[in-house]
């Protein structure tokens, strides 16, 4: 279980996304002797990137996963990366495949993704915490500042 969200110094995250891709013509490739090659090549590249699998399923035809991405990394860029980079490792292990699919393009074009946010109770909450926090903030601070902007 993925923890609730991650925090740096100044920066508290959350960025869930729920992606789908598939094979090239969607061909039932994804079964029995490639099945674990691939969910090993898959877990191993979002390790390299720092992306967490909460969840994944490889289908016949079709690949689920549900992963937490680091903000400063784009879905976009990291599936680029993923669907490039386990094609190029599926057919170095797999020298045969090279010929069912011509110029090493395992994947299909595209992807679907949406994510998975927090409710709006939740965010109702931080920001009144927030305006509380930054309200104990301003009583803490007894200077008085002069408009920079002034005369």
């Amino acid at each position: 279980m993925a923890k609730k969200e991650y925090a740096l110094a100044h920066t508290k995250w959350m960025c869930k996304y729920h992606i789908v891709f598939t094979p090239k013509y969607r061909r039932k490739i994804i079964y029995y002797q490639y099945k674990t090659d691939i969910r090993d090549i898959i877990a191993q590249l979002c390790r390299y990137k720092g992306v967490e699998i909460i969840e994944g399923h490889l289908m016949p035809d079709h690949v689920h996963i549900l992963v937490s991405i680091p903000p400063k990394i784009s879905v976009s860029s990291f599936m680029g990366y993923l669907k490039g980079k386990s094609a190029l490792m599926i057919f170095d292990k797999h020298a045969n495949l090279k010929y069912k699919f011509g110029n090493r393009h395992f994947w299909a074009e595209g992807y679907y993704v949406s994510t998975v946010g927090l409710n709006e109770a939740t965010i109702k909450k931080y920001i009144q915490e927030q305006e509380k926090h930054d309200i104990a903030l301003d009583k803490l601070s007894v200077k008085e500042y002069e408009d920079p902007f002034k005369g």
